[in-house]
């Protein structure tokens, strides 16, 4: 296709995605759609940070707890302490025990009264399979953020104050610690140990925070079968689209390879008609393609027949005359015999040249710039050219031609050169059917955006079913005592080719006015602006 302003072209270089090259489609579609997906998923993560901010804020409620129980305890009596031992750890839900300054305990609040509230761990070994999957998840999550490693809670065997390390650390210190424990079911444990009054007592809240855990596994647990159920519905829809798009484009890449091969006669390129998007267009563009390809594979191996015939038929005939020059005697005879192989040899030259010229087309067109190109000045020129040469000539008296324009400016898009052989095209076949000093008309004029040029002549016209015949390559229906082998048989089919590659048409049609004739029109689009 010749080139344009504000036309696409193929060749320019398309963007390329670095990053996907090594990928096939389907994993560039799972990754897309999971990608968001593992994202999300690592909301899990930031759960962590949820739980130690809630961790934090009970370190700062036991603490607090401590040093104010340990001062409602300092100052009473032993039988006021046991009763507020035993409110508070019933109302706080907590296990208090007091150590005197020797460091022996002698007041637990579950030994003092019946326990509130079950203190017993359960056994990991006992719990249903959820809480392992929610045990295993920690320990993950754990792993993958680097967490602090948390020392298991266990009972000392000796009920003294330096089994505890918060409790050592409070009577050397003076103030209040704080020491977190994870218990057998992976749920934390804070201890609280705190001074209580100036006589080196020392206090001992133990709390286990269940609800921080439960919290959080519930929130990961539900986060996690979240993404865990879009991530099989992204798998599973992402598959479904990779199937829609790779297995089409896999049997069309196929087909094409096959065409590729040569074996395209026995291909059957999937027109997929019930695709109404953009994979449906791919399959019928290239399956208009390869029969596009299909037919221009046809016409070359015709036209390569038709060239073979046509140059046989001259060559056997100069063959012929050369080899009986040699055997004849008679000056005459050799002269004739002279005449038929320089006429032959003319023919075959001017063949050549048809041949070449109409193999060309294509590929200059494509490669040839477009110009602004007014048909009725060409035209006029191409008429006075052929004016002049037949004033110039002593050959039979051509016909005359006659240029007649109506209409607004009948400008188009062209190439010159190109444009001017089809105009000399159409009318040395005018010329060829018309009588001696008849009137050849050229009518040129803009009709409804395009330029129409029809060249009339007054010849024997052309019967209707051979209209698209005359524009066949090599076809040749000449007129009574014109001398054999003076055309090609190319010069309509050269025409067409070219008014075709500037996106008009060229056909043949009987005279308007009834009277006895052809007229071959010529339609481009006009230019505009």
């Amino acid at each position: 296709m010749v080139e344009r302003a504000g036309w696409n072209r193929l060749s320019e270089k398309q963007p390329t995605l670095r990053w996907s090259g090594g990928l096939s489609l389907t994993w560039r579609i799972l990754v897309m759609n999971i990608l968001p997906l593992a994202l999300l998923g690592g909301g899990i993560f930031y759960l962590d940070t949820y739980r130690k901010q809630l961790l934090t804020e009970r370190y700062k409620l036991a603490r607090i707890e401590a040093q104010i129980t340990a001062e409602a305890l300092a100052g009473v009596t032993r039988q006021r302490q046991e009763a507020l031992l035993i409110q508070i750890g019933r109302e706080q839900k907590m296990r208090l025990r007091m150590f005197d300054a020797e460091g022996r305990l002698w007041a637990d609040s579950f030994a003092l009264d019946t326990p509130p509230f079950p203190f017993s761990f359960n056994d990991p070994r006992d719990d249903a399979f959820g809480e392992d999957v929610a045990r295993g998840l920690d320990r993950l999550v754990d792993t993958i953020v680097g967490a602090d490693p948390v020392a298991p809670y266990i009972e000392p065997e000796r009920s003294e104050a330096d089994a505890w390390p918060e409790l050592v650390r409070a009577r050397a210190e003076g103030v209040s610690q704080i020491e977190l424990r994870r218990a057998p079911d992976g749920t934390s444990v804070i201890n609280a140990a705190a001074p209580v009054g100036l006589r080196g007592a020392t206090l001992l809240t133990t709390r286990n925070v269940v609800d921080i855990t439960e919290k959080v596994r519930q929130a990961r647990t539900t986060l996690g079968v979240a993404v865990l159920v879009a991530l099989i519905a992204s798998i599973l829809m992402s598959l479904f689209l990779a199937r829609t798009i790779v297995l089409p484009l896999r049997q069309l890449a196929r087909a094409a390879v096959l065409v590729r091969q040569g074996r395209e006669r026995e291909v059957e390129v999937p027109r997929l008609p019930e695709r109404r998007d953009e994979i449906g267009l791919l399959a019928r563009a290239v399956s208009d393609m390869t029969a596009g390809l299909r037919q221009r594979i046809d016409a070359v191996d015709s036209f390569a027949a038709d060239v073979a015939h046509e140059i046989k038929n001259p060559l056997a005939s100069l063959r012929s005359a050369i080899e009986s020059l040699s055997r004849l005697e008679d000056p005459r005879l050799r002269n004739e015999l002279v005449s038929i192989a320089t006429h032959d040899v003319r023919r075959i030259d001017r063949l050549v040249s048809e041949i070449s010229d109409a193999s060309r087309i294509d590929a200059e067109m494509s490669r040839a710039k477009l110009e602004i190109i007014n048909m009725a000045v060409l035209a006029e020129a191409i008429i006075g050219s052929r004016a002049s040469r037949a004033d110039n000539s002593e050959a039979r008296a051509e016909p005359r031609v006659v240029l007649r324009t109506s209409g607004g400016q009948p400008v188009v898009h062209g190439v010159g050169v190109r444009l001017e052989r089809v105009i000399e095209n159409l009318l040395d076949n005018a010329e060829s059917f018309s009588p001696p000093g008849d009137v050849i008309e050229v009518r040129i004029a803009r009709k409804a955006g395009k330029v129409v040029l029809e060249i009339i002549d007054s010849g024997p016209g052309i019967p209707d079913d051979a209209r698209e015949k005359v524009f066949e390559r090599f076809h040749s229906d000449r007129p009574e005592g014109e001398d054999f082998g003076n055309h090609s048989g190319l010069g309509l089919a050269i025409a067409r080719a070219i008014v075709e590659a500037h996106e008009g048409s060229l056909t043949a049609h009987a005279r308007s006015d009834g009277g006895s004739g052809a007229c071959l029109r010529l339609e481009l689009p006009a230019a505009t602006g």
